[in-house]
């Protein structure tokens, strides 16, 4: 069984499962600092939820949202499930308390990117309701 819930307070608990699940997102990605995550666990405009499976934090994703003239818009940002715990329906529930989040804070829409090679989370996308964009993603790092 799966439960889902939203991250009030970092504890060691979470933040040690954030540094297992960072990793497997990406190799490329740091390592956020716990006071990066009590941050975002308290902002007014973004949420960390968890996966946890037989009392173990298997998977976590970030809900994120802001105001802009055509609407409320909520991104969903780090969806990742641990490799020993996938398959067993933790990013489908992570997947649906977020968009559940979304509907209560009133958003009207919730987009997310997924890399080609995630051929697994973007079938569950998909399967999730979540319709592919004709669009093109443009990023400028604004770092060193």
């Amino acid at each position: 069984m799966v439960t889902v819930f939203r991250v009030e307070a970092i504890d060691d608990r979470i933040a040690e499962a954030v540094r297992r699940l960072v990793p497997q997102l990406s190799a490329a990605l740091p390592l956020p600092s716990r006071e990066a995550l009590a941050r975002m666990a308290a902002s007014p405009s973004a949420a960390l939820f968890c996966a946890e499976t037989g009392g173990e934090v298997a998977g976590m994703l970030s809900l994120a949202w802001y105001d802009v003239p055509s609407g409320r818009c909520a991104w969903i940002e780090d969806v990742v499930v641990d490799a020993a715990a996938r398959g067993r329906g933790a990013g489908r529930a992570l997947v649906e308390a977020a968009l559940e989040h979304a509907r209560c804070i009133g958003a009207d829409r919730v987009s997310l990117t997924s890399s080609a090679a995630r051929s697994a989370a973007r079938a569950l996308y998909l399967s999730c309701g979540f319709e592919r964009c004709d669009t093109t993603l443009f990023r400028r790092r604004l770092g060193q």
